[in-house]
Formats: structure tokens, sequence, C-alpha cells
């Protein structure tokens, strides 16, 4: 049954622009997370902190978490892969962090340098002192529609890291289409494994559009009652796997079809699409969404 209220968890700024090439300055950064933050947007995934070595884009995330002007409505999420970044995120005080796992073997020692098995380890170190913290975590699972190494990933393997993610502590697990090749077909079999033993109100979806299917995918999602979408303003991000390919699916184009299903989400269209035009501006180019470029601001 699908949802009456679905929730948008915006990750724009840190998912969508730390795939972007071209460097965005911290005053730019903060200010799109403003925009974002009077939309009605509840989840604002606003810093990674990483190694600046590995991904510069987050180099600045402690001033960029220190510089936004933060509303008590509003969860502003960051992304730490260990307790290195974990303990920097709690510094510039964020309400609520995010840690992450592949589904696939190869793609986990190629992306993070180890085994899923290691990768459980550093992220349930995280778990554990965010539980003392009082700080939420939320899991992310990548992967979980196809990997670029090993081909087709199976759902079990993703119903079991998510799972495990669950039991550490994680409120919620996203699961996400990194390369963007599933299909609406693809979406229902995964789903089927993993909601028959995993609750889908703890369950998000994350899926990047790179061959277009983003939208059939999260359609076919809500029909399992998932009510939580992760998406990008602006269509921002990129897939690092399929050079030139449109990344993470936009959150006008999610929202413009939620609108139009009747759901609920309490989230402006027109400042989203105010926010994916100063983004997509910033960047030299028109936003990558098509509801965007339809409802350009005068």
């Amino acid at each position: 049954m699908r949802p009456e209220f679905v929730t948008l968890y915006e990750v724009g700024p840190r998912d969508g622009l730390q795939a972007e090439t071209a460097m965005v300055s911290t005053a730019d950064k903060i200010a799109l997370i403003d925009r974002l933050s009077a939309t009605g947007l509840s989840y604002i995934e606003a810093a990674s902190f990483v190694s600046p070595k590995w991904v510069p884009q987050m180099g600045d995330a402690a001033e960029v978490m220190a510089g936004i002007s933060r509303s008590h409505k509003i969860s502003y999420p960051t992304l730490t892969p260990n307790l290195t970044g974990y303990y920097a995120a709690r510094a510039a005080g964020a309400n609520v962090v995010a840690i992450f796992g592949a589904a696939s073997e190869t793609f986990s020692r190629k992306n993070i340098n180890c085994s899923v098995a290691e990768s459980v380890e550093r992220f349930g170190a995280v778990c554990d002192q965010a539980c003392d913290d009082g700080i939420d975590v939320r899991g992310y699972v990548s992967c979980v529609l196809g990997c670029p190494y090993e081909g087709a990933v199976d759902p079990a393997a993703v119903a079991d890291l998510a799972q495990i993610m669950l039991e550490m502590g994680c409120y919620q697990v996203s699961l996400g289409d990194t390369i963007g090749v599933g299909t609406p077909a693809d979406v229902a079999k995964l789903l089927d494994v993993v909601t028959a033993r995993i609750s889908s109100d703890k369950l998000a979806v994350h899926f990047h559009d790179t061959y277009g299917q983003a939208l059939a995918n999260i359609l076919t999602s809500l029909d399992y009652g998932i009510a939580t979408i992760d998406s990008s303003v602006g269509g921002l991000g990129g897939c690092p796997y399929a050079p030139g390919a449109s990344g993470n699916v936009a959150t006008e184009d999610v929202l413009y079809m939620l609108n139009g299903l009747g759901m609920e989400t309490g989230v402006d269209l027109a400042k989203v699409v105010d926010a994916a035009w100063f983004i997509s501006g910033v960047l030299g180019r028109p936003p990558r969404s098509k509801v965007g470029q339809a409802m350009r601001p005068r």
C-alpha cells in the first residue's frame, strides 16, 4: 500500500556535490543549504567528514556546518565513514550521521579499500559511539541492484547487510542503486526479499538516473510502502562508472511526481526549483532535471 506522506531526504549538498568535478566554494554550499532549508525539507544531508585527500570537495565540511542557518525543524546529516570522521562531525554539531557499506565485495574493496566484513567493523564502532552520544545513525547500502565489477547483486546480500546495520542501531537504511542500472522489475525482486525480513518503515531508497529509470523505480518502491526517498536538488552528482551519465534523481522531478499522485511531502516545489537553478548557475549549467528546466524561475 502506498504511503500518504513521503519524506524527501535531500542529498544534493553532500552526495550530489561530492560527485561534481567543479569545486564549489564554502559560501555557495552554505547558500544552497540555506535555500533548501526554506523549502519545507526535513532532512538535508549537508557534508561528508572524509579525508580531503580522497574527496577534496568535502574538505570544508566543518566550515559548512558552522556557516549554515539551522532550523530546529530540520536535521542536517553528515557522512561519517569511521570514528575519525564521526568525532569531527560531532564537534561540528551534527545531529544525525550516516554510515555506508556495499552489498558487493569487489565494490567495497575498490571504493573503501576493505572487505564488507571489515567495513562492518568500522561502522559498528561509529554506531556504538553515536548511541552513547545520543546521535541518530542512518545506514546506506550501495550497489543494491548492480555492481560495476560483479554485475548482478544477490538481494539476500542486500538484506543481510541492511539487517546488520539495523541491529547495530541505525534507525533507517537507504538502499542505493549506485550505478543506476536497475529497472522496476529489479526493484520488485529486491524488495520482495528485503521487505520479507525488514519492515518498510525502516527503509529508504536512493536511485540514480543513469538509464532514466529512477522515477519508475521510486514508483515501484512506493507500492512496497517505502515512504522515504533520497533525491538531489537539480540532479546534482554524476555516475563515476558511466562517464557523462546523470547521477542522482532530481528532487524536483520526484516532488512533481509525488504531487501528481496526491502524496503529501510538505515541500514547496517552486522553492526547490529556485535552489536547483541557483546551484546549477554556480556550476555553469542548467539543472539536469526535466522539471527544473520546465519551471525555470523568472
